[in-house]
């Protein structure tokens, strides 16, 4: 990642990240899905991370749709 990336949201359930993700992309903002679960046992976090020029515009979509 050649920008300047910042996490944006947390979660230990992978389908909720995964929902903000789409959530941010189809607002037309770049988010990608670290998944940092144990694969064995589910336990762990998952973060979104966002482009930092477009962290406050992601912020507001998030508060706004209560994810």
């Amino acid at each position: 990642m050649d920008k300047d990336w910042v996490k944006i949201y947390t979660s230990t359930d992978f389908y909720k990240a995964e929902i903000v993700r789409q959530v941010l992309i189809d607002h037309d903002i770049e988010a990608v899905l670290m998944n940092k679960q144990d694969t064995s046992y589910k336990f762990g976090e998952v973060h979104i991370n966002v482009p930092n020029q477009h962290f406050q515009q992601a912020l507001e979509i998030i508060l706004q749709n209560d994810l």
